[in-house]
């Protein structure tokens, strides 16, 4: 979700751009035999091992799991997932593709706007968002980590993984918002969350909070027709017409 500011989904451009800019082109500091998967793998354990780790008994950390445990049975969660609670400036952030680090602060917000952001990084998950941008980097980094395999598609792989990185935004925002209506909330409190937490322009790896919004507004009135429709269908399907 965020990092640096107390904003939305700001983690992700450090991860991004400390992989695609700096690991990839320090061909030298990796292994001879080292492929893209171990250097990706290498960046999120070191992303891991540079968080904070918050106290787990504390109030503001007992409340965000208490969210978290709620989101998990509601949603019937597919993929096995970890929860750490963290301090400092990341909000929230999914590594290794099944462990998200939540900032004790979210303690401090609505519970809806809580479980908008750990719907979002939950969303990362379930989507398998961490598989898609290892065969990304495998597509573009088939063997061997070195700069005479890094520096010639560095930039392309940068346009792909920028334009992959801004459409899972999208889809987690989006799980997001249908996790909130499985919990009977309304589109208020992602909309309140993005508010609360800072208004952000496009970068290379995010849509700007406006774009985000009003992808979250187009996803909840197809959720809405889509309510509707079923209603509809229902209805129909409880009349019993005449032979």
């Amino acid at each position: 979700m965020a990092a640096g500011h107390c904003r939305v989904a700001g983690a992700y451009d450090m991860r991004w751009w400390i992989v695609t800019l700096t690991l990839l082109l320090a061909g030298p500091a990796t292994r001879a035999d080292e492929g893209i998967l171990g250097v990706l793998a290498s960046s999120q354990l070191t992303r891991l091992d540079r968080v904070t780790p918050a106290d787990p008994a504390s109030p503001r950390a007992r409340t965000v799991r208490a969210s978290f445990e709620t989101l998990a049975r509601v949603l019937a969660l597919r993929h096995p997932v970890e929860l750490r609670m963290i301090e400092g400036d990341t909000i929230a952030e999914t590594l290794q593709g099944r462990i998200i680090v939540a900032n004790e602060s979210l303690g401090d917000l609505s519970e809806g706007e809580r479980m908008f952001v750990l719907a979002h990084e939950l969303g990362h998950i379930e989507l398998r968002h961490w598989e898609q941008t290892e065969r990304l980097y495998q597509k573009w980094v088939p063997g061997a980590v070195t700069p005479d395999q890094t520096e010639p598609v560095a930039a392309l792989l940068g346009r792909d993984a920028s334009g992959l990185a801004h459409r899972q935004e999208l889809e987690a925002d989006a799980f997001a918002l249908h996790a909130l209506h499985a919990l009977g909330r309304t589109s208020q409190d992602a909309m309140t969350a993005f508010m609360h937490l800072g208004m952000t322009q496009d970068t290379a790896t995010h849509p700007g909070t406006r774009k985000r919004l009003a992808s979250l507004r187009a996803a909840d009135a197809q959720w809405s027709r889509d309510a509707q429709a079923t209603t509809r269908n229902e209805l129909i399907d409880s009349v019993n017409l005449p032979d």
